[in-house]
């Protein structure tokens, strides 16, 4: 089978799996590889497309693998990136209804939207500032179509970056107002304290992921627009949510953002 026949059959694994609701087989054992980036990115791109003409609309990016734990735990030495679709976006306080989602598991993160685009090529860390319009609260539901959870890096980035669905919460802050590197995280499920972190755990500053996210994609000729909303990365551990929970994530000056998983039948 050639190299385009695999990555065909990968993406169709994947979108059945979303389709059904039910995880697939781990796509590294398709593709035969469990490190070869560029195969997974193609992967993720062949279902990108046939996503956009399905009719659905790209409003930004998220980045994933951002701590050095996660680097560790899957072989890395990078993030990595997936496509956000309108289709995607909750805002707060917002209630994700049941069955939407295979196993997800909730973040607490900085997202920033931008103002201007991101086309210069190699990016400075000011070129970032003066392009964004403000930063959010904001919850990340990941969700993984592998079974059980069983990824490395070519699983990862194939099915999207592991993307679910993400939360913004209501009050934009410009950035002068806030310092990223330091706003402390706290996210709570069902009054319960899961996962502390703060901005430095995003590569040291949610920025610099900004930053390597806007070099990778000029790169790739697919530019951050104004507009964009950038899923900056995680600031603590992810916590598996079940039906019924609800997520409240506080970002120190950045406010709080809160979300609830509607009950499966099951769940009630």
């Amino acid at each position: 089978m050639t190299g385009d026949a695999l990555v065909a059959r990968a993406a169709a694994a994947l979108r059945d799996a979303a389709d059904s609701r039910v995880p697939c087989a781990p796509v590294r054992e398709i593709l035969g590889t469990h490190d070869d980036i560029d195969v997974a990115y193609a992967v993720q791109d062949h279902n990108t497309v046939a996503a956009v003409a399905a009719g659905r609309r790209i409003c930004g990016r998220k980045i994933g693998v951002t701590s050095k734990a996660v680097m560790d735990q899957i072989g890395v030495d990078q993030p990595d990136f997936g496509t956000l679709f309108v289709d995607m976006e909750y805002g707060d306080g917002v209630e994700i209804e049941a069955g939407r989602l295979i196993q997800p598991r909730a973040e607490a993160e900085v997202a920033i939207v931008l103002e201007h685009d991101l086309d210069r090529g190699e990016h400075s860390f000011n070129d970032i500032i003066a392009a964004t319009a403000y930063a959010l609260a904001s919850i990340e539901v990941v969700d993984s179509r592998i079974v059980d959870w069983d990824i490395r890096i070519v699983d990862t980035v194939a099915d999207n970056a592991s993307c679910g669905v993400y939360v913004l919460g209501g009050r934009p802050v410009p950035l002068d107002r806030v310092d990223l590197r330091t706003v402390a995280m706290s996210m709570r499920i069902d009054g319960a304290e899961v996962s502390t972190g703060e901005g430095a755990a995003c590569l040291g500053h949610p920025l610099h992921a900004a930053r390597w996210l806007a070099d990778t994609m000029c790169a790739r000729g697919t530019p951050l627009k104004a507009g964009d909303v950038v899923m900056t990365g995680a600031l603590g551990p992810m916590h598996p949510l079940a039906g019924g929970e609800t997520v409240v994530a506080d970002l120190g000056g950045l406010g709080a953002v809160t979300t609830r998983l509607e009950p499966r039948p099951e769940d009630r």
